[in-house]
């Protein structure tokens, strides 16, 4: 074994170890975690156009991440006749839609936003989507009663095949113990983690890999992003920020993860084709370091 294989197994099997698994199974097992993309990074050009650029960068999955005003997703206002068409034009691009956002009010009776919630949950449903995403609340004046809206959406979503998952974005999903502590009020199976390294860094400033070990065993997703600092720009390349992939990786393989990961971010161009240069760069740099995972 020549030292980077040695170095490459010590580092999973520290991993392993770290969240009290045996890694002696693990080790040499590959890696095909597939890899997708958000729309986020081509906002300011149309949905139609994200599809097609996402599609040029080398991608075969999206979700559908960051709405505009033209484009409500499965958001309780849209309509059955946007539904219907959202769903030929996804089926006309070529790519498989894996996600929707959830939105979910807590400023608003439990009741009201029960049936916002479950109404996403219908269109999602509709257009075939296996992911449901909810980034937690801010506000801690909230907490309960977002946890009480994600234990009826993920009794609902389990009905309908879709998996309810949140990410890290600050406030009550902020790093690993409020990340604990939502999976421990929520109480529902349907309820777990898609790890986004870069969040962690941008709202609490800590270490993604040591936040990563205590919640590993429940992250059926990653949204890949970089970020340098508390608070810094998360629209950069992979590579330039503070997010150690490799290390995160390795702690997701040791839990036993298995995908996807769906890159949200990368620098916004000029144009709509720089962007996807960049999108595309991103994506070559996931596979280089998950190629040594």
């Amino acid at each position: 074994m020549d030292r980077r294989t040695f170095l490459h197994h010590t580092a999973l099997g520290g991993a392993a170890a770290a969240l009290g698994l045996s890694s002696s199974a693990r080790l040499d097992a590959s890696v095909r975690w597939p890899v997708g993309c958000f729309n986020r990074p081509w906002t300011t050009w149309s949905f139609d156009d994200t599809l097609a650029q996402i599609k040029a960068a080398g991608y075969q999955t999206t979700g559908l991440l960051t709405r505009t005003k033209d484009e409500p997703f499965i958001g309780a206002d849209a309509t059955p006749d946007y539904l219907a068409k959202l769903k030929q034009r996804l089926a006309a691009s070529g790519l498989t839609a894996n996600m929707g956002a959830l939105r979910s009010r807590h400023n608003v009776p439990l009741a009201e936003s029960i049936k916002e919630v479950r109404q996403q949950i219908e269109n999602a449903a509709g257009l075939g989507l296996p992911f449901l995403l909810t980034f937690g609340v801010d506000k801690p004046e909230e907490y309960e009663h977002y946890y009480k809206v994600m234990g009826d959406a993920a009794a609902a979503a389990q009905e309908r095949r879709i998996k309810l998952v949140m990410k890290p974005h600050g406030g009550g999903s902020g790093a690993s113990a409020e990340i604990v502590a939502a999976m421990k009020a929520v109480k529902h199976p349907n309820f777990k983690i898609w790890y986004d390294a870069g969040n962690i860094i941008y709202y609490t400033g800590k270490d993604p890999v040591e936040e990563l070990k205590p919640i590993a065993q429940h992250v059926t997703g990653f949204c890949a992003k970089d970020c340098a600092a508390l608070k810094s720009d998360v629209m950069v390349q992979f590579g330039t920020g503070k997010v150690d992939f490799a290390a995160v990786f390795a702690t997701l393989k040791a839990a036993g993860f298995d995908g996807p990961i769906m890159v949200e971010c990368c620098k916004i161009g000029a144009t709509a084709e720089e962007t996807t240069a960049n999108a595309r760069a991103n994506r070559t740099f996931l596979e280089a370091v998950l190629a040594r995972v």
